[in-house]
């Protein structure tokens, strides 16, 4: 005796072994010996045999017409054999029926299963609404195919072109073109950013990686909304001239300084900075917009103000213009340089001059400020800032060793990317120099006043401090707090960022909470926008560090980028580099940091590398060694990316994305901002 039966889901056919009771032995076409239930057989017969069975069920099955069965069937639930007599118009045979049953089943839109062998025709309404979903798949299925085939042959299906980041990015993986993108990338052996590229979807790596940030950071993109400009407040005006000192391509300009001789031995140095809080809110339009963005976003040729367009040029220290500044004021006996008196104050502040670096730096040397020669914009001012700040330097620096750490080191070498159409040129630009020196030494300062000045009036702030924790990664870790604490690796007692609230939301607050100190006094506790234990302000902490992480990861990867842009627009194919650690060696050119497998001498060893081939859709290098140097590198192109050096105003003198302030990267790895050290915290 033969069986036709059904298991897991399955119809199949074998011949009985042996029967006990309920349940069967069954030998399968397979040759595989199986159990089978009573409760599960749908068909016993002697002939013909399982195979020819299954063979014939299969050829009539082929031949039913399925909309007619259905038509047959009638409203009523039916078993298969029932519905076979009607069919046929006689008791149909083993193979009839169970090529009826092998129809039945395969249909499942026209027939809705009730149990073993029983079914039930689908309602007329039900059947039609599956059949318009059966034909919309198929019409899907067509275009899908087409779209695959277009984005073969090198061509953009038009559906696609107003999906090409979505779909990249932030993909419906339900959608025709997603699978179509997924079909097609499966076929040609290729990534969706790739394909995206070859069929002129996006114009360049720089666009991908653009758009990648900017889908994940700013989805409703990067314009600002109209907003009303508060007008600048009516404030006295200062007698002083200030000068600011920056990068030639500089336009948010948060500082400023000025010097006047005030009596015998003595001088009152002013350090200005911007005052967007005088006319911003909390709570206000702008406040909501700066808050949304924490910070500006800067990489080589561009950046994404945190402020709108129109709302710095109201308040950067621009040339000839008198703007709003709140500033510190420091009465200096110049026989050894001790502070006599401080004095915060808001005011309006005419900018005389903006210096650039660019005209400067090889004019204003430490030999040209030792020997007085030179000539150049605000030299006086300049020579006494200068002395000005070694001595603040030397404080730190004892400071800094009583916390149990090493001098900071200042041979570090700083790069400046400049992009003009789609060409960068990569400077190089060393540490230390008297005018990063005097930028960085007078901002730690103000940090520092500010950050007392908050503490000493009960108001909290958001500062950034350093070797509170347990353990030596604890201690190098920059946290960021609501009240005073040490910042051990810049050597000074509290450090609330204070300096750049144009392009940093942290700023502004501590602006704010210093406005309320200056205006209030002892009552600036109550006043204050942000009061002890804030919520709001724990918030905001939260959100910067979030946001400034995933700004400062951008960066990386954009000078990355440009890195390998460089590489090809110099043609290069074997470059000299130096041995940071075991396998990884970097440029001296340009901040480029490679792994080389083998690549285990000592610290500073210089080598010749080959570079092989560069991409810059995944920033990957590869390249092999060539030559070991007995030369040793320079100190400052060992240094250049020294992990344990803390100064988090190393390069203030310029936004981060000119100065290049990049960290001990090899490509395609990317450094987790979260825990760099202030080294690469951004300027001022």
């Amino acid at each position: 005796m033969n069986l036709f039966f059904e298991e897991s889901g399955d119809f199949k056919a074998g011949t009985v072994l042996t029967q006990q009771g309920e349940a069967f032995q069954v030998e399968t076409l397979s040759g595989k010996r199986s159990k089978v239930r009573a409760r599960d057989v749908l068909l016993q017969f002697e002939t013909p045999t399982p195979s020819e069975l299954i063979s014939k069920a299969a050829l009539v099955s082929s031949q039913m017409d399925v909309s007619f069965l259905w038509e047959v069937a009638g409203d009523q639930e039916f078993s298969f054999t029932d519905l076979g007599v009607e069919y046929f118009g006689h008791a149909p045979s083993p193979e009839e029926a169970a090529g009826l049953l092998l129809t039945l089943a395969s249909a499942p839109i026209y027939f809705h299963k009730k149990g073993k062998g029983r079914y039930k025709a689908a309602p007329a309404e039900i059947l039609q609404a599956a059949l318009a979903g059966v034909e919309k798949k198929k019409q899907q299925a067509i275009l899908q195919a087409k779209q695959v085939e277009e984005l073969k042959a090198g061509m953009l299906p038009t559906t696609m072109v107003p999906l090409v980041y979505q779909l990249l990015f932030k993909p419906d993986k339900n959608t025709i073109e997603y699978k179509a993108l997924e079909a097609a990338c499966q076929e040609l052996q290729t990534s969706p950013a790739r394909l995206m590229l070859s069929v002129g979807a996006i114009s360049s790596p720089r666009e991908l990686h653009m758009n990648r940030f900017l889908s994940a950071n700013f989805p409703r993109g990067i314009k600002f909304p109209d907003v009303e400009i508060p007008a600048a407040p009516q404030l006295s005006r200062a007698d002083v001239e200030a000068f600011s000192i920056d990068d030639v391509t500089t336009t948010e300009i948060d500082d400023a300084f000025s010097v006047c001789i005030v009596g015998e031995g003595q001088i009152r140095i002013g350090i200005h900075i911007a005052a967007p809080g005088m006319a911003i809110s909390p709570g206000d339009v702008i406040d909501k917009l700066a808050r949304e963005r924490m910070s500006t976003v800067y990489m080589p040729g561009d950046k994404i103000t945190m402020l709108p367009d129109e709302l710095v040029s109201e308040y950067t220290l621009a040339e000839g213009d008198v703007r709003p500044a709140l500033s510190l004021y420091t009465t200096v006996n110049t026989s050894d340089w001790s502070v006599i008196a401080t004095e915060t104050v808001a005011e309006a502040i005419p900018v005389k001059s903006n210096l650039r670096h660019n005209d400067l730096d090889e004019i204003v040397t430490e030999e040209n400020l030792l020997a007085g020669s030179g000539d150049y914009p605000h030299k006086q001012e300049i020579e006494l800032l200068w002395q000005w700040a070694q001595t603040l330097e030397r404080a730190r620096m004892q400071k800094r060793e009583s916390f149990g750490l090493r001098p900071e080191q200042n041979n570090r070498v700083d790069f400046n990317f400049y992009v003009e159409d789609e060409t960068v040129t990569i400077t190089r630009r060393k540490r230390g120099a008297p005018l990063d020196k005097i930028v960085a030494e007078l901002m730690i300062y103000a940090n520092s006043s500010w950050g007392r000045l908050l503490h000493e009036h009960g108001v909290p702030g958001i500062y950034r401090t350093q070797g509170t924790g347990n353990g030596w990664a604890a201690r190098m870790q920059v946290r960021m707090l609501t009240h005073a604490a040490p910042h051990q690796g810049l050597g000074v007692d509290q450090y609330a960022w204070s300096t750049s609230p144009l392009r940093r939301y942290t700023d502004l607050v501590n602006q704010w909470q210093i406005l309320a100190c200056i205006k209030h006094g002892v009552t600036a506790p109550l006043v204050a926008p942000f009061k002890s234990r804030d919520a709001d302000l724990f918030a905001i902490v939260s959100a910067f560090d979030s946001a400034y992480a995933a700004y400062a990861d951008f960066q990386n990867i954009m000078e990355n980028y440009w890195c390998l842009r460089w590489l090809g627009q110099q043609s290069l194919r074997k470059v000299q580099a130096v041995q940071l650690r075991d396998d990884v060696v970097r440029l001296i050119d340009i901040p480029l940091s490679v792994p080389m497998t083998g690549a285990k001498y000592a610290r500073g060893t210089q080598v010749t590398i080959e570079l092989i081939s560069w991409d810059e859709v995944d920033l990957s290098l590869q390249a092999r060694l060539l030559e070991v140097s007995e030369a040793v590198a320079t100190a400052e192109d060992t240094d250049a990316f020294e992990e344990e050096d803390i100064s988090d105003e190393a390069d203030l003198l310029q936004e981060p994305s000119l100065s290049g302030d990049v960290e001990e990267t090899p490509l395609p790895a990317l450094v987790d901002p979260t825990t760099q050290s202030d080294s690469a915290a951004s300027p001022s």
